[in-house]
């Protein structure tokens, strides 16, 4: 199930997703102050390509520097990216085949509005990342 709904997340607005995080770290790495931000970038971006079958976890290890990067993240992308999730995922719920995908742009609202410090990891293995 999976495998068929990553396919049709890739048709419908997977690929774009990835190309506008793929576009906008590299963006974010031509200055040196924003490599980590396109870092977080590229790692969003193939979490957009594929969605289902993944989770994002919280690093314990993560410290203040991710918590100074989040707010400038914040107030520079974030609340942007989030208000484009949201109306993406709403659009996708509109049709009851739209409603997983829906549901999967949702979830990714936390990691779009606050990156750092977050691991993307598989379903199955939640807690191996801590």
């Amino acid at each position: 199930m999976r495998t068929i709904l990553n396919v049709i997340w890739l048709v419908l607005s997977g690929f774009w997703l990835f190309l506008a995080y793929m576009l906008a770290g590299l963006l974010l790495c031509i200055t040196i102050i924003g490599i980590p931000f396109g870092i977080a970038a590229f790692r969003i971006g193939v979490y957009a390509l594929w969605p289902f079958g993944y989770t994002t976890v919280e690093r314990r290890d993560a410290g203040a520097p991710s918590c100074v990067g989040n707010v400038l993240w914040l107030v520079l992308a974030g609340w942007w990216l989030t208000l484009g999730h949201i109306a993406t995922g709403i659009a996708l719920c509109v049709t009851i085949i739209g409603i997983p995908l829906g549901i999967a742009n949702f979830k990714l609202i936390p990691v779009s509005l606050l990156p750092l410090g977050r691991d993307i990891v598989r379903t199955d293995e939640p807690f191996t990342a801590r």
